[in-house]
């Protein structure tokens, strides 16, 4: 009997290893949706080593939206935004899990913490719950640094790196301190200025509102609010002198992302590009003093275009400026080595899946 079934029995075998061998290489495959302040962002990632932030991109999506806008003028999601929320991460979902095959563990979404503002966002969550099956997490304010240090720095770095990140509203990051007993601690770092907050700090400056606009007149008013933003930096410094023992910084946010566009020009594929201080000086120098060089780029170039349509010279030169302060005030930057993360787009998810990993210590 088993002779003679022998062909359909090694039938079944060979298909059952296939679905096996497939379902396996899937494991490696995540994907994370994020309803964000602006953009619907989905991404889908392969990672081969998440100790060392080894992965490569396979999708990326994003559908812009002010999303936060909404939400400060009206206290709530209208109801417009919840069904095209909705939509687009059903037919995004539908799309990943089509291409990819992946894992339904291995599928996140979340929500910026902005939502959480919202008086409505049950609403919201109740309608991705039915539609997708899936539980909508809407990330914590007070959570964000550390999201965003486990999911930028490579995991072999935590005990020997820092993170800054600079954002619209703040500049935030931290780092991570090993102690006793195989546990960590997260040491938030916080600059109460980003690109856009300092922006309108240095215009706040100007005596005439009607020459707020003027750029020699913004670029001599930024000059002289330096100092302030020295004094700044340096309180926030003082205050972490455990961060002279890092070898390695981590930068994130538009701010360095703006430099390494304009300033390095090539598609560079590595998920962390070095830089030097000597090099966001130069920029700086182009950006204050040769800014069509940067306009005339963006006629050919996608990414330099896309960057000049997120920022206009002013909300550059404050970025900067917070670069490289930041920059200049760490002792001995000399010896240490400093990297832009290239993909902040993944840094969350990276970081849930630092969560969920039996390879990377998260045991704070």
């Amino acid at each position: 009997m088993i002779k003679k079934n022998k062909p359909q029995i090694l039938f079944f075998i060979l298909l059952n290893l296939f679905f096996s061998l497939n379902a396996f290489s899937q494991k490696s495959v995540y994907a994370g949706i994020e309803i964000g302040r602006r953009a619907i962002k989905v991404s889908v990632i392969d990672v081969n080593n998440i100790r060392k932030a080894d992965y490569k991109i396979l999708y990326f999506a994003t559908e812009r939206l002010d999303f936060a806008a909404h939400i400060a003028e009206k206290g709530e999601l209208p109801q417009e935004d919840i069904n095209k929320i909705s939509v687009t991460v059903v037919d995004q979902l539908k799309k990943i899990k089509t291409d990819f095959k992946l894992l339904e563990e291995n599928i996140f979404i979340v929500a910026a913490p902005v939502f959480a503002s919202a008086r409505n966002v049950e609403v919201l969550k109740t309608k991705i719950s039915t539609l997708t099956n899936k539980k909508l997490d809407v990330l914590n304010v007070d959570e964000e640094a550390k999201t965003l240090v486990k999911g930028a720095m490579p995991a072999v770095d935590y005990a020997n790196a820092f993170l800054l990140d600079i954002g619209a509203q703040t500049t935030k990051g931290g780092y991570i301190d090993e102690l006793e007993d195989d546990k960590l601690a997260f040491i938030p770092l916080e600059l109460d200025f980003g690109t856009m907050t300092l922006t309108d700090a240095v215009k706040k400056t100007v005596a005439n509102p009607n020459q707020a606009n003027d750029m020699s007149t913004y670029q001599e008013k930024s000059f002289d609010f330096n100092p302030v933003l020295r004094k700044k930096v340096k309180a926030m410094l003082d205050a972490n002198p455990l961060l002279l023992k890092k070898d390695k910084m981590y930068l994130s946010g538009g701010a360095v992302w703006a430099f390494s566009t304009l300033y390095y020009d090539e598609n560079v594929k590595d998920h962390y590009i070095s830089l030097t201080l000597e090099d966001v000086m130069n920029y700086d120098a182009i950006l204050k003093n040769n800014f069509i060089k940067f306009t005339t780029m963006a006629k050919t170039n996608k990414e330099a275009a896309r960057v000049l349509s997120t920022y206009d010279q002013q909300y550059l030169i404050s970025a900067n400026n917070i670069l490289v302060t930041c920059l200049e005030s760490i002792p001995n930057l000399s010896a240490k080595k400093i990297y832009f993360v290239k993909e902040g787009q993944v840094i969350w998810l990276i970081s849930h899946i630092a969560d969920r990993s039996k390879k990377v210590n998260t045991n704070f």
